[in-house]
């Protein structure tokens, strides 16, 4: 999911009137249970802490059927199935649907009660976990657009039964979240699920879809339909995430969070009327099927965990491409945009197929066939740069100049997005839980990517390029500085709604951890951990513990990888090196008296000063071309470093007049050390001292202090100066495409 972050008020409405308004209150009412009113658990299988995060201990070798080696008959071990036949209503932008869910009992106790997510109702009114959270932190959602009357949504379970008989309900809050949060309902099945054994819940559901908000809903004939059906929650197994004991994973939906869910075969009717342009989740099997002016378009894909779609009859043709790759099977791409961003349209398929290639390589093969990028129309941007399995929502521009922030955001938003195919995808972590593995390594390994195509941000507008002005920053230097580094708040393996800076350095404080791991062990180092990360939890759901093992282990540095995790991944240290003092001055003759040839002599300051003066005279007859800096005197120099924060592995330089230099490793003997000296006696004179000269440590405070000089030397301070006015116009030229 991509970021954009600006504040608004919500409105002051109240949550009953919204209720009403909503036209929701009815369906509430048909609940066979009591809302919201706590009931014994019938099984003796509990749901996750609300507070639950980042895990430490690796998961069991055979958590979810264990490592994917393709000698299985399935890509996963597919624990769920959907049957849905669903129907658009596009004038009153509401989705009916009927579906079959079959879920199969992975535990070896009985199952009486099972838990479904209703999504949509984060958008029901004011009074959901999301819209609460929004209000106490004075934030809206990307751009900041709000709700108004008559702009809800919601989800309504009309029916449900398990072989016949009625299945009754009840809404829960996991998360101690508000009463009136609707978005996790808990069933209580006539009928236990044996262990090994399966369960087929037959459902009747309405979805009205809201005003285009938070990854979904509508504008004008455009709909992004996600977070649309019942979804069943995750029954997670001892030895899987640090579950001692069967549990359910079932959180609200936050403001700041997203998805979690098992494995498996979904097939989908969508009856659209005819002349809508569909896309979807999976394979479109065979010609839309016509009857009564509407068309059903039937799509089916194995081995995901979520179904997304759109329809929108004002799109232009969308433009069609394959893939292929070693590994892969063909792979069919293709890009559904409306009239307006007819420009975008071809650079978002090159990134799509670029990525594709990038991501194939250097993880592992893309599995599907299918790609699906949707561009969402003007005034819906809210539905853009978002993730779904083989389906994924970009940026639109109508002009996409070279070398332009649209150009640069237009590709980055893509291949972040296609990302998310590996990291939520292929790589099914739990995005409540440990967004780190999502957010985090998406925005890591995209932005690398974008780095090995040498790919620029130029944020100058149009006017400032024609007169010459055009700063370009490197992917990671912005990141870097949209970071909080100076006093990191949270962890980056804290979960996604409990954190004093929101979601933020999920991203981008996670991305540089990574960066900077990969600056210290070396690039093969970490794309082998990587490779292994992807072989040993393709089809699978990865925990943190799990991903540093597979990084330890496919890297080979497990003392780099442990004591980074254990700093910055666990935890949120502070890095603060520089370089505190820098001296270097002449060994000259001292006066005084001293013994030579059993005699005691004195030499006097004066003397001294007539003979080192006679000595540079003659030093410099015989090397007339020698640099300021050298002569017949040795020079000692001496160079204090000083930490501010956590023990990190730092190089120093020194470069002296001559041309020579000297560079020393500081490794720490213990965290307690905070400084060390280094001291050299040399011809020449130093220069300058500088730590971390290959620009290893991107989670540094300040990188201004990381270099002195003898002579007083702006360029560092200039330098980075532009680059600050440079971002400063980077943001406000973003913020003007808001």
């Amino acid at each position: 999911m991509r970021i954009q972050g600006s504040r608004h008020r919500l409105r002051g409405l109240l949550v009953a009137a919204l209720l009403v308004a909503g036209g929701t209150a009815a369906w509430f009412a048909q609940a066979d249970a009591p809302l919201d009113v706590a009931a014994p658990l019938l099984d003796g299988i509990a749901l996750a802490a609300p507070d639950a995060a980042a895990v430490s201990v690796p998961s069991s070798p055979g958590a979810w059927g264990g490592i994917r080696g393709g000698d299985q008959p399935t890509l996963s071990d597919r624990v769920v199935s959907y049957r849905i036949a669903a129907t658009l209503d596009p004038d009153k932008h509401v989705v009916t649907g009927r579906q079959a869910l079959t879920w199969r009992n992975r535990s070896a106790v009985p199952v009486r009660s099972v838990y479904l997510h209703l999504y949509m109702n984060a958008f029901e009114g004011e009074g959901s976990t999301f819209f609460t959270e929004q209000r106490r932190r004075g934030e809206g959602f990307r751009s900041g657009v709000g709700t108004g009357d008559g702009e809800w949504g919601h989800i309504a379970l009309r029916s449900v039964s398990q072989g016949g008989s009625s299945v009754p309900w009840r809404f829960v809050q996991p998360d101690k979240g508000p009463s009136t949060d609707h978005t996790v309902v808990r069933l209580d099945l006539p009928a236990a699920v044996a262990p090994g054994a399966s369960t087929t819940l037959d459902m009747a559901f309405s979805t009205q879809l809201p005003r285009v908000i938070a990854r979904t809903g509508y504008f004008d004939s455009f709909h992004l339909v996600a977070q649309w059906f019942p979804k069943i929650a995750v029954l997670e197994l001892p030895g899987e995430r640090g579950a001692t004991a069967p549990r359910w994973n079932a959180h609200e939906f936050h403001m700041e969070s997203e998805f979690y869910a098992d494995f498996g075969s979904y097939d989908v009717s969508l009856t659209v009327p005819k002349g809508y342009t569909v896309g979807a989740t999976g394979e479109l099997q065979g010609p839309p099927v016509e009857k009564n002016g509407m068309l059903t378009h039937r799509y089916v894909q194995h081995d995901v965990h979520d179904f997304a779609w759109t329809a929108d009859r004002r799109s232009a043709k969308p433009l069609v491409e394959t893939w292929t790759g070693p590994g892969s099977p063909t792979v069919r791409v293709e890009v559904i945009y409306p009239p307006e961003y007819e420009a975008s349209a071809r650079p978002a398929m090159k990134a799509a197929k670029d990525a594709l290639a990038y991501f194939s390589r250097t993880l592992g093969p893309y599995p599907y066939r299918t790609l699906t990028v949707v561009i969402p129309p003007y005034n819906a941007e809210e539905a853009g740069g978002m993730e779904y399995p083989t389906f994924v929502t970009a940026s639109g521009y109508a002009e996409v100049a070279p070398k332009s922030l649209s150009a640069f955001e237009l590709d980055a938003v893509t291949v972040h997005e296609f990302g998310h195919g590996y990291f939520y995808g292929i790589l099914a972590s739990n995005e409540f839980e440990e967004p780190m593995l999502d957010e985090g390594l998406n925005e890591f390994w995209s932005n690398r990517m974008l780095r090995g195509r040498g790919q620029m941000i130029h944020p100058a507008p149009g006017w400032l390029k024609r007169i010459g002005v055009d700063p370009a920053f490197a992917p990671f230097d912005f990141i870097r500085l949209a970071s909080p580094r100076d006093r990191p708040a949270d962890a980056p393996g804290a979960n996604a709604w409990q954190r004093l800076q929101g979601i933020g350095p999920v991203y981008n404080r996670s991305a540089l951890v990574m960066r900077d791991l990969e600056q210290r062990i070396g690039s093969e180092a970490m794309e082998r951990g990587f490779k292994e990360y992807y072989r040993r939890w393709k089809f699978r759901h990865p925990s943190i513990a799990d991903l540093r093992e597979a990084l330890a282990d496919g890297s080979g540095e497990r003392a780099a990888v442990e004591e980074v995790f254990a700093q910055q991944v666990y935890a949120t240290a502070r890095v603060d090196d520089k370089v505190f003092k820098l001296t270097s001055e002449e060994e000259l003759p001292p006066a005084g008296t001293r013994l030579e040839g059993g005699r005691r002599l004195e030499e006097t300051q004066a003397a001294v000063n007539r003979r080192v003066a006679k000595l540079r005279e003659d030093w410099k007859k015989a090397n007339p071309g020698a640099k300021e800096g050298s002569g017949p005197f040795p020079w000692r120099t001496e160079v204090t470093v000083r930490r501010d924060g956590a023990s990190v592995p730092q190089t120093l330089v020194v470069r002296f007049a001559d041309g020579s230099s000297e560079t020393v490793e500081w490794r720490a003997a213990s965290p307690a050390e905070k400084w060390r000296s280094f001291s050299w006696v040399k011809p020449a004179r130093a220069v300058s001292a500088e730590i971390d000269p290959r620009r290893s440590h991107y989670l540094d405070v300040n990188k201004l202090d990381d270099s002195r000089s003898i002579t007083p030397d702006r360029g560092a301070s200039t330098r980075w100066s532009s680059d600050a006015a440079a971002f400063i116009q980077l943001i406000l030229s973003f913020l003007a495409t808001v």
